[in-house]
């Protein structure tokens, strides 16, 4: 299994906005930190604020940030949208299935219940399961680096 890279951009701009909690970011910020390009990003953020994961701000000022805490940002749900659209396998793919196995494999509902489990794992984890106390990924998204001891796990 592989992720898209809309789904890896998303948890990119997620993970940035979490570890600035509270402070509106740039996407050309995130671009720089996260190696990413900016036109891609504006894409994947454009979606995850239709989707109610961040806000955005417009103007001179403007960028974004969660829209709302970090505790209630589910990782599965994040998955979901961005990979939801993205047929597994062939299979999966109600109007370009050409299997001539389709009518009598098994394994469709294997690889079914496989990506079940899989969501119901992340759905477990929440962007503040990925941030809080995590030091190294504050040091890489910080926009306003703080002192090195004000990563922990504070409040």
């Amino acid at each position: 299994m592989r992720l898209t890279t809309r789904t890896n951009l998303a948890a990119r701009i997620l993970m940035a906005c979490a570890v600035n909690d509270g402070v509106t970011v740039r996407t050309s910020e995130i671009a720089e930190k996260c190696n990413a390009s900016t036109h891609h990003l504006l894409q994947v953020v454009n979606l995850l604020q239709s989707n109610g994961f961040v806000e955005t701000i417009r103007g001179r000022t403007g960028g974004l940030r969660l829209a709302r805490s970090m505790d209630q940002i589910s990782i599965g749900a994040v998955f979901r949208v961005f990979e939801g659209g993205v047929p597994f396998a062939e299979c999966f793919d109600t109007e370009a299935n050409s299997c001539p196995l389709s009518p009598t494999c098994r394994l469709r509902s294997y690889i079914s219940r496989a990506l079940e489990a899989f969501y119901h794992e992340l759905d477990m984890v929440t962007l503040s399961d990925l941030v809080k106390g995590n030091c190294g990924l504050t040091a890489l998204l910080d926009m306003a680096p703080r002192p090195p001891m004000s990563c922990g796990l504070s409040a």
